[in-house]
């Protein structure tokens, strides 16, 4: 009788233990998580960010009810090695990704284990949806670097309408496909992007799904869909693509919300780099896409986590778009050892005040040509044939006065810093034109010689002057 209780008692154990793990599994499900990047989006233009030019409701929702980084950025100040920098949640420069637009046959490095591979591994279906720009090689294919699915371009821009005669040609990596197949669209390239993101959603939604939404918009060519200029009452086709991006985001959070998703969903909003155009606005910051000033790299940035995220608050130490990697697999349940170690951190103990401290002391960057570093409020600038730049951030934002001449001490203090960061770091593995190097090179110098940034006709005028001096030689035929 005794042995019979005894079995009957632990049997009923197991069975609480069994729906005590099942509940509990229900209860605190794996977060879906979708990464949203901008493209070329200016530092203002957000109605959450101040602009008075630009309505963008969904974004805007995501701060007021996630958390919005003051002081957040991205890894470089161009589209392709920011986004090596982004997923893989190491510096770039660690596997010579430092120029844009890697040239066939090369790409992000294979080696490295790219956020998707990751989150495959903690059991997540994962998708790509908008541009790579990462490498046009099979090898290099978002299918073969951990995106079960893939909708977009290869390359780093294009027309958003469909043209088979240009970008849509056969077997160009401007093109769209679908899993390595070219495929036509109807509509607006914008469009297009948010209605594969919201059938992925659908199809997906009795398991963790993980998406890198990567907008095109608002990138040149700026071509806005007419009804979007008309909707916010402007003939600006740069501020139409950003209110038709905000509108597709807004498609994606609905349909979280109609299939009760969204509260147990993180999502990252933050651009590639600096805005840079004839009408973006990087206000209150200094430069652009491209250089080494704080409006090249320091970006709109928000993350939203019901429940784990401090809502409609600010934080306001340095955060870098590695984070995202991070702090993404740790919340899926997945260990940040690695056999390449992240650059990266969990910033989740530090904005919730279970962390001291700050998640990075110094910031870096590097492109070819030109450094800079960020060690607290303290900015350096190096730019190779000119010299150094200072900036006290704290009391000048927009980097208008340059102290490396009155603090020459600080100079050498950081520029130690900068280069113990370079010893273990590569060279780079392609590089660009001269007519890009000469220009990176003038604006640097005049923007530190007059305190501000010299506008777009000056950069015309560089380029005008550089053509000028070195006439493209005529092809024999």
């Amino acid at each position: 009788m005794k042995l019979k209780t005894s079995i009957q008692l632990i049997a009923l154990l197991c069975g609480l233990l069994i729906s005590s793990v099942v509940y509990s599994k229900k209860k605190n499900p794996k977060p879906n998580v979708i990464i949203i990047l901008a493209d070329d989006l200016g530092y203002e233009d957000l109605g959450y960010q101040g602009s008075k030019r630009v309505k963008t409701p969904f974004i805007d929702r995501l701060a007021e009810q996630g958390m919005r980084f003051t002081d957040g950025h991205v890894s470089a100040s161009v589209c392709s090695p920011s986004r090596a920098g982004l997923m893989t949640g190491r510096y770039q420069q660690r596997f010579g990704h430092e120029g844009n637009c890697p040239p066939d046959p090369h790409g992000t490095d294979v080696n490295e284990k790219m956020i998707g591979q990751a989150m495959q591994e903690q059991g997540y279906k994962t998708a790509c949806f908008g541009k790579w720009h990462l490498g046009n090689m099979e090898e290099h294919y978002p299918t073969n670097r951990g995106f079960d699915e893939f909708w977009g371009l290869r390359e780093g821009s294009r027309s958003y309408w469909y043209n088979e005669n240009k970008n849509d040609s056969p077997g160009s990596h401007k093109g769209i496909e679908h899993n390595g197949k070219q495929v036509k669209f109807d509509g607006h390239l914008t469009d297009k992007i948010g209605d594969q993101t919201v059938r992925f959603i659908e199809s997906n939604k009795k398991n963790p799904f993980f998406i890198y939404l990567s907008f095109t918009a608002p990138h040149g060519p700026l071509e806005s869909k007419p009804e979007d200029m008309e909707a916010i009452g402007t003939d600006d086709n740069y501020l139409g693509l950003i209110y038709g991006m905000d509108r597709n985001i807004g498609k994606v959070i609905n349909t979280l919300e109609k299939n009760k998703l969204l509260e147990n969903t993180i999502i990252w909003f933050l651009s590639d780099n600096g805005g840079i155009g004839p009408t973006y606005s990087n206000y209150p910051l200094g430069g652009l896409k491209g250089f080494k000033f704080e409006g090249g790299h320091r970006v709109p940035f928000i993350l939203y986590w019901k429940d784990h995220v401090p809502a409609g608050q600010t934080y306001d130490e340095m955060v870098i778009s590695l984070d995202i990697y991070a702090t993404s697999v740790a919340a899926a349940g997945g260990s940040l050892e690695q056999p390449l170690p992240l650059d990266g951190v969990n910033i989740l103990p530090y904005i919730n005040g279970e962390k001291a401290g700050v998640p990075h002391e110094q910031l870096y960057w590097r492109k070819l040509d030109c450094a800079a570093m960020r060690d607290g409020f303290w900015k350096l600038i190096r730019v190779d044939n000119y010299g150094f730049a200072l900036y006290n951030l704290e009391n000048d934002i927009a980097e208008t006065k340059d102290l490396s001449h009155a603090m020459p001490e600080k100079v050498v203090e950081l520029t130690h810093k900068l280069e113990k960061w370079e010893e273990d770091k590569v060279d780079p593995l392609w590089q660009e034109g001269d007519a890009v190097k000469y220009m990176r090179l003038m604006y640097h110098k005049e923007c530190i010689r007059i305190g501000k940034n010299p506008g777009n006709s000056y950069l015309k005028k560089v380029k005008d002057d550089f053509n000028k001096n070195n006439p493209k030689k005529k092809k024999k035929k």
